[in-house]
Parts: C-alpha cells; structure tokens; sequence
C-alpha cells in the first residue's frame, strides 16, 4: 500500500520523492517530508555536486565518507539528497550552492529561503 502525503512542496502541488538511492530524508523514506522532530529541517532536495560537498566537508559536514554504522555509503556528485534548510543557504551565500529539485523541496522552507533564489538553482522549474 503506497502512504499518500499531505505534505506540499514549493511550488504548492504534492511533495515528490527526493531520492530512493541513497535513501535520503529525515524519516529515510526518501522525501524531504518536514517533521517537527527534524531540528536540522532537512527539507530541500538538492543533487549535489563536488564543489558544494568539499564545502560541506570544510563547515564539518563530511557527506562523502561512507558510515556503514549508520548505513551511509556516503554521497558523490549527482546524488540527491535532503538537505538542512540553513546549509543550503550557508552554501549559497558561499557561491556553492547545489542545485534545487523544487518539486522534492518542502513548502516549510520558504520560511527561511524565498522561492526566487531556489528557482535560481532548480534543474526543474
């Protein structure tokens, strides 16, 4: 039985899957789905790139390295996945911000980034 979400993404229509492979989201059932328990309110699918993951590395966020603790392969350009709203925005204001799925990115995150400046980075708008 597939669960259909109420949750929206930005441009207001039904929140898609950000990725299955890697499993990304909070809950790891692959959407940025906003959950009051996410403090890091992982809710902007991104498909990252090396420039933004040497970034992530250099802030103490090292996305690349395979944690098989946690089950994490660890990331490589190309790979989406669901991002901290407040990292995404660190990047961009650092000239290396990853480009946005808008369509897998969180309507909760227009709280904190206004929708022109994702739409300067979507590969889906």
């Amino acid at each position: 039985m597939i669960e259909l979400t109420t949750q929206r993404n930005v441009l207001g229509g039904p929140l898609l899957a950000c990725s299955y492979a890697p499993l990304t989201g909070f809950q790891r059932n692959g959407c940025c789905d906003s959950d009051p328990a996410d403090l890091g309110r992982h809710i902007v699918c991104v498909k990252t790139n090396e420039e933004f993951l040497a970034f992530s590395a250099a802030c103490g966020n090292d996305l690349s390295t395979p944690r098989p603790e946690y089950r994490f392969a660890g990331l490589q350009p190309g790979d989406r996945w669901c991002l901290c709203a407040a990292r995404w925005l660190e990047a961009w204001e650092a000239g290396v911000a990853p480009a946005v799925v808008l369509a897998g990115t969180h309507e909760d995150v227009l709280d904190i980034i206004p929708l022109a400046t994702l739409r300067l980075h979507a590969i889906d708008a």
